[in-house]
């Protein structure tokens, strides 16, 4: 089986919409903002591009990303890496032809099929809508977060408020930046 890796920029209050700028919020680039840049924060960022196999995003994410990645070079090694485009919505035709193969799955219940194919790890970015249905569906294996020393208020959060059992995270890997900014690596405990 597969593992799938949701990562995430996130606040301190769980807010994970408009941190690299994206327009109508008001908090907008908060990544950016009154938080001084540390490179080896970043680390796990250049990590996640070689161990991961594939890609999957929800529409708003791809429809945001796929118009700027693809001639981005810190992200050259998305260019070749399937995606999976998780849309109920989207057609072939919508799809970026310059950023290499990508299959729309209809459901959660393709991703699942998915995950039990031979490769190796899926990396979910962005995708707030996308994560919910993943973690309350259980098909979420690890976190990879940075986790941003600011409370946001408003913004879509990363994690569901759905009513369910409690999901049990493991530790897997921390660090503490100058600057605030903390790596938490979080395991799903099965």
């Amino acid at each position: 089986m597969r593992t799938l890796i949701s990562t995430a920029f996130i606040s301190l209050d769980g807010v994970v919409e408009a941190p690299g700028g994206e327009p109508g919020y008001r908090n907008s680039g908060w990544t950016f903002k009154d938080i001084e840049f540390v490179p080896e924060a970043f680390e796990i960022k250049g990590r996640e591009q070689q161990e991961a196999t594939a890609m999957l995003l929800g529409r708003t994410s791809y429809e945001a990303f796929s118009p700027v990645w693809p001639g981005m070079e810190e992200f050259a090694h998305y260019r070749t890496m399937p995606k999976y485009v998780v849309s109920t919505t989207l057609t072939d035709q919508d799809l970026v032809a310059n950023w290499g193969r990508t299959t729309i799955l209809r459901s959660l219940d393709e991703v699942a099929a998915l995950k039990e194919t031979e490769g190796g790890p899926i990396i979910v970015h962005g995708s707030a809508t996308l994560n919910h249905g993943l973690s309350d569906a259980g098909l979420i294996d690890r976190y990879h977060l940075l986790v941003y020393p600011l409370l946001l208020g408003a913004g879509k959060r990363l994690f569901s408020t759905t009513d369910k059992d409690t999901q049990k995270l493991k530790l897997v890997e921390h660090e503490v930046y100058s600057n605030g900014l903390q790596k938490q690596v979080l395991g799903v405990v099965r």
